[in-house]
């Protein structure tokens, strides 16, 4: 381990955390050295190579003073969990800390909370502002003077332009597009493909028309 490396442990055992795990490896000045869950979710002892302890034990395994920690959780329960995780790695010490991709365009001056997740390919406008535990996956454009709340979810090539606000725990879809200046409530749900162009209420859920089967076979659509 490089001694220019801060050693952190990565909460959750999934996809997101495997995810997570590569992202670290390969494009921070982070070493991952193990990972950890709530015991009651213990099913294996190892994972990507690395131990996984039970989150009960951790200040006594990996302590805050020496270890930070990453939440690696997805949307879960509108963010619910991912949040939860969050506040009880903060109430026992540790420092959450973010991964900004080196491919993503980052003009906001360092305007993010702790425990971002933020992908390739996006763009952050300037004056922006994420709060903690904010997921930005690959490829969203996040528009000047927006603000995004805490444990806020936004999915793959979502278009948000400026002065936009969305509240805490929200979970935007792919394909979204959200017009200027309007509000989002909190715990909203917008789904993939929607045009939002008014504000949206807290608790709300908000999609667009999917697409249906037309009527003709599709061996008799021509000059395809």
């Amino acid at each position: 381990m490089s001694e220019s490396k801060k050693s952190i442990v990565i909460f959750g055992t999934g996809k997101v955390a495997e995810l997570a795990y590569f992202y670290f490896r390969t494009d921070s000045d982070y070493d991952v050295v193990a990972f950890t869950v709530d015991e009651n979710f213990l099913v294996v002892s190892d994972f990507c190579e690395l131990p996984v302890v039970p989150f009960e034990d951790i200040v006594t395994i990996y302590p805050p003073d020496h270890y930070d920690m990453f939440i690696a959780i997805s949307y879960s329960n509108l963010n619910a969990v991912r949040a939860e995780k969050f506040q009880a790695a903060k109430a026992l010490g540790y420092r959450l800390i973010s991964y900004i991709s080196s491919k993503a365009t980052v003009l906001n001056e360092g305007r993010f909370g702790e425990n971002c997740f933020i992908l390739e390919d996006n763009t952050i406008q300037p004056f922006v502002t994420l709060g903690n535990n904010v997921t930005l996956w690959s490829g969203n454009h996040i528009g000047h003077h927006s603000t995004i709340k805490d444990s806020t979810f936004i999915s793959s090539h979502v278009v948000i332009s400026g002065g936009v606000e969305i509240g805490e725990r929200c979970f935007i879809g792919v394909n979204s597009t959200l017009g200027n200046s309007i509000k989002v409530g909190n715990n909203c749900l917008i789904g993939a493909g929607s045009l939002l162009l008014r504000d949206a209420e807290a608790y709300g859920v908000y999609v667009g028309s999917p697409s249906v089967r037309s009527k003709v076979r599709s061996s008799r659509v021509r000059n395809i």
